[in-house]
């Protein structure tokens, strides 16, 4: 595939994937931009645990599970299809404004996964709601994305009392 492909789906998250993939012995350099939306009815907050810090009101360590579907219409890369996106991450946040680190699973419908690693950048813009930026990179792959590399953005609106993603 040459040049950038995009997908758009429908929501609010916002992610960017540069990827390289070997093919046989020899190792092509691959680039794909793929974007797509992922709306909050398909995601779920599976686990999520919040730590009081008594430093300043509403100061919090969280730890959290996020499990996002493609029912219909899943992104592609490499002209694999991805199932889930499971997402842990761990946050230090004061009223809903902080900083965290995610780690990323990407499963496709074949059985192959891709990782990631991001650093977020969180803020309130509502009552039960805040939006956040990630920036970071892909760390390896399985089967046919083997040798996967990339840089990964993504940018979501989060309600954790209502544990939803979009």
């Amino acid at each position: 595939m040459n040049g950038p492909t995009s997908l758009i789906l429908k929501s609010a998250a916002l992610t960017w994937l540069v990827v390289a993939s070997p093919i046989g012995d020899a190792v092509a350099q691959q680039r794909q931009r793929v974007f797509f939306h992922a709306s909050g009815e398909n995601s779920k907050y599976t686990k999520q645990y919040a730590i009081d810090v008594p430093d300043m009101p509403g100061h919090q360590v969280r730890i959290y599970e996020i499990r996002r579907a493609f029912p219909t219409n899943p992104p592609l890369v490499n002209g694999l299809a991805i199932k889930e996106i499971w997402t842990r991450g761990i946050a230090d946040y004061t009223e809903d404004n902080g900083h965290g680190t995610l780690y990323s699973e990407y499963l496709m419908e074949n059985g192959d996964r891709f990782f990631s690693f991001a650093s977020v950048v969180a803020h309130r813009t509502g009552l039960d709601e805040f939006t956040s930026n990630t920036v970071g990179y892909i760390t390896g792959g399985t089967g046919k994305l083997e040798g996967i590399e990339g840089v990964l953005r993504t940018t979501a609106k989060t309600h954790p009392k209502a544990g939803t993603l979009e």
